[in-house]
């Protein structure tokens, strides 16, 4: 019901929006053309019409984009006004910026300005209408929702604060029943779960929230059948929920609910579209790699004995192993040479890293600074092992010295480049440090994330400030 209000309010704050935009288009083009001295309208009524309908789609993905149109109410006007304002700045840059690039006959520079000025107030004042209306009228109106929430005092009071600043044409919290053992009480508390028949019948409850923090007394089934039986609807908030946790959602199999914790932000719409960019940048990446193989593996082979491509068992999404391709850079006796080594490592922790590592060849270290021999791995990208961007393929004899917290890194697959690589890389030399960017990268992922990463790693290359 919560949410379907929420779609339902802001679908009609969508149609208000739009609406204003075209009578603050109409409006400005009337007081131009009989009120602005020297400017007579000649503006041609499609390129009138097609400015205002452009203004009105693109004002409301910019609004949606500022979160005026999310769940939770603003708290005050003044903060309704400023992304208000800001969103009409980028609108009617929009425009502006067609105008200019397209310079229509006759387009009157005032009419620009009065239009934006128009849209502004039009909107500000129909959200005030709006406010009051929900505020004043409908919060206090007959067919408010009256809730009732079960829980105790943080908890009841964390629910609570939800629904006053929910979008909603109308609810109230009636009051609170604690549960056998909350032992404090409150100016909110109507008494015990166990007085919950005598609480729905003397008073007008539309909605029961069971908010109890897991007490295992609490015969939660023998309650929730009661509001079934009485045509209560009613409502759990989960007991494993704790504040400050967002990765816990609710999905479908055949119709039957699931509680899901979330690790990572990733969804099935973002996997698919982080799949697509990683096909198309495997192509181009498969492609350069061809091109520039024989010239590569020439200067190889010349340098010192070995394979040109190099390949590596590494750990990928979830502990799966797979070859890591990459062109041989090091003699070939590097892994032997690697235990003499590991008391110059320059890393706190599993990670190994030498800035003058003497097993990399001459050739091998011009193909690391100027990023060649990754090339390789455009294969693994293309073959689903990997990804452009995420997390940096551990190997083997690391995962297995990792903490649990560490084991996070690789719950996604690895990537080519990530947020640790365009972060100062060559300055982190604390591997809890990298795993924390790591998880941040999960916790936040977007998909313009990657493209962004993207971008700069082509950037720091650029600027040969080292392999990515």
């Amino acid at each position: 019901m919560f949410q379907q209000q929420v779609y339902i309010l802001n679908t009609f704050r969508m149609m208000l929006d739009a609406v204003s935009v075209i009578a603050a288009g109409y409006w400005a083009r009337h007081l131009v053309s009989y009120y602005v001295p020297d400017v007579v309208w000649r503006m041609p009524e499609n390129i009138f019409i097609v400015s205002v309908l452009m203004m009105m789609f693109v004002n409301n993905y910019v609004m949606g984009r500022m979160g005026m149109y999310g769940d939770r109410r603003h708290p005050s006007l003044w903060k309704l006004f400023w992304p208000m304002l800001n969103a009409v700045l980028i609108d009617f840059s929009v425009l502006a910026s067609f105008v200019f690039i397209f310079e229509p006959q006759d387009y009157p520079r005032s009419f620009l300005l009065l239009f934006a000025g128009l849209c502004l107030v039009l909107m500000f004042a129909e959200k005030i209408l709006l406010r009051i209306y929900i505020r004043f009228i409908a919060a206090k109106g007959f067919n408010v929702r009256r809730i009732l929430v079960v829980g105790n005092m943080t908890r009841g009071k964390l629910v609570s604060d939800l629904l006053s600043s929910q979008v909603s044409w109308g609810h109230q919290v009636v009051g609170r029943l604690k549960t056998s053992t909350d032992k404090s009480d409150g100016s909110d508390s109507l008494g015990t779960l166990d007085d919950l028949p005598e609480v729905l019948r003397t008073h007008a409850i539309d909605e029961v929230v069971f908010a109890i923090d897991g007490d295992r007394t609490v015969n939660l089934a023998r309650h929730l059948n009661y509001c079934r039986q009485t045509g209560i609807p009613a409502r759990i908030l989960p007991a494993l929920w704790q504040p400050g946790q967002h990765g816990l959602s609710v999905d479908r199999l055949q119709g039957v609910p699931f509680f899901t914790i979330q690790t990572a932000n990733f969804n099935a719409t973002g996997l698919l579209y982080k799949r697509i960019l990683d096909i198309i940048g495997g192509l181009v990446g498969t492609l350069i790699f061809l091109f520039i193989y024989p010239f590569v593996a020439v200067a190889i082979k010349l340098d010192s004995p070995g394979p040109v491509v190099f390949k590596q068992q590494r750990m990928g999404l979830n502990g799966r192993i797979f070859y890591l391709y990459k062109f041989r850079s090091m003699y070939l006796d590097a892994e032997q040479r690697k235990k003499e080594l590991l008391d110059r490592n320059e890393m706190e922790g599993v990670m190994f890293k030498l800035k003058d590592d003497p097993r990399i060849t001459k050739v091998g270290g011009w193909l690391r600074k100027t990023s060649l021999d990754e090339f390789p791995q455009f294969f693994n990208v293309l073959k689903g092992e990997m990804s452009l961007v995420g997390t940096r393929p551990p190997t083997l004899d690391e995962v297995e010295q990792y903490k649990p917290w560490h084991l996070r890194r690789i719950s996604a697959k690895p990537g080519l480049t990530g947020l640790w690589q365009v972060s100062g890389r060559n300055k982190i030399t604390n591997f809890d440090e990298i795993v924390e960017l790591d998880c941040r990268y999960l916790d936040q992922w977007r998909f313009s994330d990657d493209l962004r990463i993207l971008f700069k790693t082509v950037m720091v290359v650029l600027k040969r400030k080292g392999a990515i």
